[in-house]
This record gives C-alpha cells, sequence and structure tokens, in this order.
C-alpha cells in the first residue's frame, strides 16, 4: 500500500466532509483537542491507544493517521510494536492484518521523514 497518498487522499476526504458538514466536524474537532490537551495521559500515550484502537476497528484511515501523529512525536518501532502486540491479544486474527499494515505503514513514514529531513 502507499500510505502516502493513503494518508493525503483520507486528507482530502477529511476537507470535502468539513465542508459539506462544518458546524459538525468542528464539534468533533474541539472533542479530539479537548480529549488529547487534557487529562493524566500525554499526548504520545494517548496516540498510541488511538492506533491500538484503529487496528483492532479495521480502519486504514485512522491507522495513517494515527501513525502520522506518532512519527511526529518520536515513537519508536519498539514502542509502535509493543501497541501492536496489545492489539492483537484484544483483537486476534483480524487485528494481526491489520498490525501488520500499520508496521509497515510506521516503517513507511519513517522513511519519508528520513528523506525529507535530507
Amino acid at each position: 500500500m502507499d500510505w502516502t497518498a493513503k494518508r493525503d487522499g483520507t486528507k482530502d476526504q477529511l476537507r470535502r466532509l468539513n465542508k459539506a458538514l462544518p458546524d459538525q466536524t468542528k464539534a468533533f474537532g474541539a472533542l479530539g483537542k479537548a480529549v488529547k490537551e487534557g487529562g493524566e495521559l500525554d499526548f504520545k500515550t494517548k496516540e498510541f491507544i488511538a492506533l491500538g484502537i484503529a487496528i483492532t476497528q479495521r480502519c486504514q484511515a485512522c491507522i495513517v493517521l494515527h501513525m502520522e501523529a506518532l512519527v511526529r512525536v518520536g515513537a519508536t518501532r519498539e514502542e509502535v510494536g509493543d501497541v501492536l502486540a496489545m492489539a492483537i491479544q484484544m483483537g486476534g486474527g483480524p487485528a494481526m492484518m491489520y498490525a501488520a499494515e500499520a508496521m509497515e505503514c510506521y516503517d513507511h513514514l519513517i522513511e519519508e521523514k528520513a528523506q525529507a529531513a535530507e
């Protein structure tokens, strides 16, 4: 899968949805901001939780967006692996397939980040 294209396509879809449902998407965005900025857990931990949920819910768009956030905040491959293992334990065989995609996504986005830094 081309994870860059998936990410960019997902962001395009969300922009179109934002135009069609501005009040609703603004409210949902405000909820997301409040959840990620408040509480006891740090942003990175919350993104790991979101990634695990994305895997067990089988949402490729969610996987790429949360993985992008994790790469941005410096998540290691080992940390991602721990989250994937937990998602597999909770979600079984189907989660294993999406966990494999998520690791591919991580590797792709890390490579993309390294190339951009050159």
